[in-house]
């Protein structure tokens, strides 16, 4: 077969541009060689509808082994009871949730976008904002840090059915216990989307959502160290609040309904060399020096944020207790999108981002996100941070 020397040669390409730059957006990272071969491998040729020991095709004996094994793998990293590793995105993972747990028109509370929430968390542009009622909860404005008086405020007032804590630009831990005090209050479930901090969470160095959420979301490709899609998982398995029952008469378990919402709900068949490549990540973060690294991630993105907080830089919230930060340019008189333009002729990747209470469009913005996940997995330190 001729060989595809336009798609590789561009292929090539980006692998010299990853090389040579610095890449501080706190969205993207490094995987390894074994995560790469998984994700090539002769997996991607199999079809396989439906769940291990129960395929509505055949020729699946391999492939079950590799997703129980992820299965397995997953749930021993955050001591979770149950897991599931076939979302194709994190966007996946929360629309299954969603279907799973919501019928069009209920209301959700979520963090602002404005404020540094995500998409999928019930912005109007989305499939999130579309399908459900959404309100929104933010920071205080003088601290930068979620406002749980307001959270509690607006839960209170609009009764949610779900509760979704995480975010997408926000550099402080979560209090999910105090989230679960408001969410029940209220008779809501609550949902953690911990995409951006999941390999800190699995690391024991940030707080656990799984005690006190009842349902955990998380991407694989930033912290984790991961291939590019989703997972869910729950800290304990539970009778639905539905009285939903089987045909025997028995209450039906969170574990299957949200099982139903990813396939058939939401999903066909899953991509198995991705959940291959999920496993050898997971494998990756239960190894001891994973730990090593996540708090490396951490230490770097604290010495860098005081490094800018030394030369005048406003930090949104005064730090970071994460692996990025999110910093207001207004003071310096300089757009997202121009600093963006401008460190990218430097070979520096980071994104232009909104800031809380931001006066400029999206496609502007008055901040910039930096991460320091990628930039530690090519063994920066905190010298080199500052």
């Amino acid at each position: 077969m001729k060989r595809d020397t336009a798609i590789f040669d561009l292929i090539a390409e980006e692998a010299q541009r990853q090389a040579r730059g610095l890449e501080l957006i706190a969205s993207e990272n490094f995987v390894s060689e074994q995560v790469l071969e998984a994700m090539g491998s002769c997996l991607t040729n199999k079809y396989a509808e439906g769940y291990p020991r129960k395929r509505y095709y055949g020729g699946c004996e391999v492939v079950d082994q590799i997703e129980q094994l992820a299965i397995d793998r997953l749930k021993e990293l955050f001591g979770a009871a149950y897991a599931n590793v076939q979302p194709h995105s994190g966007s996946q993972a929360n629309a299954s949730v969603y279907l799973a747990c919501l019928k069009p028109g209920d209301t959700i509370l979520g963090f602002d976008l404005s404020h540094g929430g995500h998409l999928t968390h019930g912005s109007p542009v989305s499939y999130s904002g579309k399908t459900y009622r959404a309100v929104f909860y933010g920071v205080d404005r003088e601290s930068g840090r979620i406002d749980m008086k307001q959270v509690e405020e607006v839960a209170q007032r609009e009764k949610p059915k779900l509760i979704i804590c995480g975010a997408s630009a926000y550099s402080r831990d979560w209090d999910y216990e105090g989230f679960r005090q408001i969410a029940d209050s209220v008779g809501a479930l609550l949902m953690a989307d911990i995409a951006h901090p999941a390999g800190l969470i699995a690391a024991g160095l940030l707080n656990d959502p799984l005690p006190h959420c009842h349902i955990v979301t998380s991407t694989m490709h930033k912290t984790l160290r991961g291939p590019r899609g989703g997972i869910i998982m729950m800290g304990k398995n539970f009778d639905n609040p539905w009285g939903r029952t089987t045909k025997k008469g028995n209450p039906v378990k969170m574990s299957a309904i949200l099982n139903s919402g990813v396939f058939p709900g939401m999903q066909g068949g899953p991509l198995e060399h991705v959940i291959a490549a999920k496993a050898v990540a997971f494998y990756e973060a239960l190894q001891p020096e994973f730990k090593d690294y996540a708090r490396q991630v951490i230490s770097n993105a604290q010495a860098m944020a005081e490094a800018f907080a030394e030369k005048g830089y406003h930090i949104i919230s005064g730090g970071t207790d994460n692996h990025l930060m999110l910093i207001d340019l207004r003071n310096k008189g300089v757009t997202g999108k121009q600093l963006e333009e401008a460190l990218g002729k430097a070979d520096i990747t980071v994104n232009k981002n909104m800031v809380p209470f931001d006066d400029q469009s999206p496609f502007i913005t008055s901040g910039i996100r930096i991460g320091t996940a990628a930039i530690t997995t090519r063994g920066l330190k905190e010298d080199d941070c500052r």
